[in-house]
């Protein structure tokens, strides 16, 4: 009996010195396993990432349309849109709209670059800008300004533009409801305009 009770007491000793460093060996070893791993690295990384998505992000084929208070309908389509941070504002390429009058004119429009404002309901076409008319007039121009709740369109400089009436240069041209006769809207030219006249080969014969 006695026997037994001394093996039995040393194995609680060596139990008592072995518990303690086996525990410590597994500590030590998940410290190690923890530092592998930089936690300042890996959210340095998921920044990057997320800037990266931010300045990336776009729309593809982007296309929206509305009525103006004066009842001519709108499109717009591009193939791509930006929104600006903190703005309810898209920048856009390749822009093409329609217009479509009451009175059932329409005009087409092409643009390069556009930038969308939705506070204050205007785009602004720029990077060489080409109106076509159901009037037969093709015009084309640096930049434009059209809204987006009126039948409104001006040019931002000079034009240049062909039509029935042969070519035409201004300084500015623009498209706009007929104050005193709703539903009619006109094209006019202005600001040394000049028309280089040529007659009609219709009817000729």
């Amino acid at each position: 009996m006695a026997r037994y009770n001394n093996r039995y007491s040393r194995m609680v000793a060596w139990l008592k010195v072995l518990l303690p460093l086996i525990a410590l060996g597994l500590l030590s070893t998940m410290f190690l396993i923890s530092k592998s791993i930089d936690p300042t690295k890996s959210l340095t990384y998921a920044r990057v990432n997320l800037d990266e998505v931010m300045r990336e992000q776009k729309i593809s084929g982007p296309s929206f349309s509305s009525v103006t208070k004066d009842g001519a309908a709108i499109t717009f389509s591009a193939d791509s849109a930006r929104p600006e941070e903190g703005k309810n504002r898209y920048s856009a390429k390749e822009m093409v709209a329609r217009i479509e009058t009451p009175d059932g004119a329409t005009v087409d429009i092409n643009a390069k670059d556009a930038m969308i404002d939705g506070g204050t309901n205007r785009i602004d076409l720029a990077g060489g800008v080409t109106l076509v008319t159901s009037t037969d007039y093709t015009i084309k121009t640096e930049g434009l300004q059209a809204a987006m709740d009126a039948t409104t369109v001006a040019s931002s400089g000079p034009v240049t533009a062909t039509g029935p009436l042969g070519e035409i240069t201004a300084g500015h041209a623009s498209i706009a409801e007929q104050g005193d006769k709703a539903g009619t809207y006109l094209l006019v030219f202005k600001d040394g305009v000049k028309l280089v006249y040529t007659p009609s080969e219709k009817g000729g014969e």
